[in-house]
């Protein structure tokens, strides 16, 4: 089996209505026989049209394994849960964030949002800083593909306490950095419970390509999935969320350019790490998360010198382990049954109260949030490589709100909270609309002659 990225161009909808539809019948009549889509994100949009990159699993059918179900499935939410004021903060994958691209730097983001809802959910790009992950206790951490589902209304998210969390590294050519991996697993046992059932060392690894797509963003190719799949198959039963440790191949001199950059270069490992971790999400219905595995000692005992803070994570840890095993610890479990989603101590589209990305993306859960009536708060200062016009969405009346930085977006989140309107607590304040409207009167009602 075998994980690449595909770009497809479809003709713009006249009216922008059905655009959830339209992307599915698009990938199911461009894309070649026997892909199935696993991330689809609109890189660039205008009158014309539609450009969108497609993550997409193949052999799929020759490995005998069941197809899970499309990526495009739509449940609409019958009604909002108002009990709880529930907000999800995404920051995709190898766009090139301003804020949230690089190494756990929206973690400071997550939680000011976090102190203004009962419950936030985001993902591991948000907060995942190699060896630190801050996530705020009342955020639930899930996998990019999990929040899609949710918002989509076809999964649901149910908390727990603990995960038994399965853990398989590259088998590496030198044993440095297994032991370090192994290290890590074990500093977690022993510093805060992590319950870790075995680590497996696979052999031969799966392979990770980078590489970067027309549009500027992080993506790739994933080689050898069917080895990691059959370990996953064998251990079925005996993990609630997997963390993957492996090596991404990408041109040697990235590991320096990536650090003097300031800034400027997308990380390139993130976006083939969302796409792995997509597939073993659809596929498993489970929690997971990746950490790249450094290639050599050479590259390990680089200096990039004092970096930019929001690399700074990176340039002083040696696995990038450690996050991903401490969001898995209590990573919620993935809830499908339409039963099991009724109960309610779980979380699905009903109980969401907004989303909050950056400005220009769109993606299954802003697509998502347009049809479900979710309101949408997109973030100007996070600027990032896709370009979209997210105003010529066919949005419902207050349903998007345009910010200029998260510090704003929390005002907007505290204002929906509180039930008034945020642009009450601007100036100048618009006049209330009046609109005439002329009825027949009462005389002339009862003079109208009935047919019957």
């Amino acid at each position: 089996m075998l994980l690449l990225e595909q770009e497809i161009d479809l003709p713009a909808r006249t009216d922008g209505r059905g655009l959830l539809e339209h992307f599915r019948r698009g990938a199911a009549d461009l894309l070649p026989d026997g892909l199935v889509p696993v991330r689809f994100v609109v890189t660039a949009s205008d009158t014309s049209g539609y450009h969108c990159e497609v993550g997409a699993l193949s052999g799929l059918t020759e490995a005998g394994r069941p197809v899970p179900s499309s990526v495009f499935d739509f449940s609409r939410r019958p009604v909002e849960n108002t009990d709880q004021f529930t907000v999800v903060l995404l920051v995709p994958t190898g766009i090139g964030a301003e804020i949230g691209g690089h190494a756990g730097d929206a973690a400071p983001v997550a939680r000011v949002l976090a102190a203004g809802c009962d419950t936030l959910i985001t993902h591991p790009n948000v907060v995942n800083a190699s060896d630190i992950n801050e996530i705020p206790e009342n955020a639930l951490y899930v996998e990019g593909s999990v929040i899609c589902r949710l918002l989509m209304g076809t999964a649901g998210l149910e908390r727990v306490r603990s995960n038994r969390v399965f853990v398989v590294i590259d088998a590496h050519k030198d044993e440095l950095f297994v032991n370090a991996a192994v290290n890590s697993v074990n500093a977690a046992r022993a510093s805060y419970g992590l319950r870790c059932p075995r680590v497996i060392q696979l052999d031969p690894p799966v392979k990770l390509r980078a590489r970067y797509t027309s549009s500027g963003a992080a993506a790739g190719r994933v080689e050898e999935f069917d080895g990691l799949c059959a370990v996953l198959d064998d251990y079925r039963g005996q993990y609630d969320a997997v963390a993957l440790s492996s090596v991404i191949d990408v041109p040697h001199e990235y590991h320096m350019e990536y650090f003097r950059s300031e800034g400027k270069m997308i990380n390139p490992w993130g976006g083939v790490e969302a796409m792995l971790t997509h597939a073993i999400s659809s596929l498993y219905n489970v929690p997971s998360a990746h950490a790249p595995m450094l290639e050599s000692r050479e590259i390990a005992n680089m200096d990039p010198g004092v970096v930019d803070p929001r690399m700074a994570a990176e340039a002083v840890s040696t696995t990038f382990l450690q996050c991903t095993l401490k969001g898995l610890q209590r990573s919620p479990r993935i809830v499908t049954s339409r039963d099991a989603m009724r109960q309610p101590s779980v979380v699905t589209a009903e109980e969401v109260s907004c989303l909050v990305i950056p400005d220009g993306c769109v993606g299954l859960p802003t697509l998502a949030c347009l049809e479900q009536g979710i309101p949408v708060i997109a973030v100007r200062e996070n600027r990032n490589v896709m370009r979209n016009d997210l105003t010529a969405l066919p949005w419902a009346p207050d349903q998007l709100h345009i910010v200029d930085n998260y510090w704003e977006a929390a005002g907007v989140i505290a204002a929906m909270k509180a039930g008034i309107a945020p642009e009450s607590v601007r100036r100048p304040i618009r006049r209330a609309a009046v609109v005439k409207k002329t009825v027949p009167s009462e005389a002339a009602t009862s003079m109208t002659p009935v047919v019957r």
